[in-house]
């Protein structure tokens, strides 16, 4: 068990939020218990994920996409309020990491991928190692298309969506996690074989035919669950609490 803000403190610390210029709230979003010791763990505050935390009994939430969004409503009202009404009859914390936990060099959703998928990071694209968020490198070995779909299918639980640009073996490849499709550009300037991000956009492909660059979109939740999962055993490692990951099925 630890306090509250010794927990925030060592999250601050690790992750550094105040380096990022996000669309949110990073670190403590919903006050609930003062003292944790059963911290559940998600890519999105959901009422799903937050009825796993119920079922279990955890004091925290610690999750990737939280609340309070920029440019969203502000009305507490329908699903913000069935949440919002759960957490606080429960007495739940809500901690919420976005851009940080995108761009960790070690705890990150961006590396984290790269382990998944046996990639080399060699650069970031966009910034500084630590708090850019395109990162680029090399797999393994050459793979086709195929190759690399089946790679993402088998360790991600889906099959991409594959825009082929060329019909090279891929070994060059850039990579940012959830939906960074409109990255591709930059990406293209890098000199890679190939982008994976998560989502996709319609004008996606067109930039991948005539630009001559193949573009993966593995899915926005699939490529984010590692950055949760690898800060949550590093929090249960350092300050003595439970943790679980709960995996809410999301096919986008």
């Amino acid at each position: 068990m630890a306090e509250r803000q010794q927990v925030l403190e060592m999250l601050d610390g690790v992750l550094e939020p105040w380096r990022f210029r996000d669309y949110t709230i990073n670190g403590l979003q919903v006050e609930g218990a003062e003292h944790i010791a059963r911290v559940m763990g998600g890519v999105t505050a959901s009422e799903a994920l937050i009825d796993e935390a119920i079922a279990w009994q955890a004091d925290t939430l610690l999750v990737h996409h939280g609340y309070f969004w920029k440019n969203e409503p502000a009305q507490v009202t329908g699903m913000k309020r069935r949440r919002l009404a759960k957490l606080l009859a429960h007495d739940i914390n809500v901690l919420a990491y976005h851009l940080p936990l995108d761009a960790h060099p070690e705890l990150g959703n961006n590396i984290q991928l790269a382990h998944q998928l046996g990639w080399t990071m060699d650069r970031v694209l966009d910034g500084p190692v630590g708090q850019g968020l395109l990162y680029a490198g090399r797999t393994a070995v050459p793979m086709t298309h195929e190759a690399l779909a089946d790679a993402m299918t088998r360790e991600l639980g889906r099959a991409p969506l594959v825009l082929a640009g060329h019909d090279r073996p891929i070994s060059r490849i850039a990579w940012c996690t959830g939906g960074a499709q409109d990255m591709i550009q930059e990406a293209l300037a890098a000199g890679v074989d190939a982008f994976v991000s998560g989502e996709v956009s319609e004008r996606t492909t067109h930039i991948a035919r005539e630009e001559g660059i193949s573009y993966f979109a593995a899915g926005h939740h699939a490529t984010e669950r590692g950055g949760v999962q690898a800060l949550g055993s590093w929090l249960a490692e350092n300050a003595g609490i439970a943790f679980r990951f709960a995996d809410i099925d999301n096919p986008v």
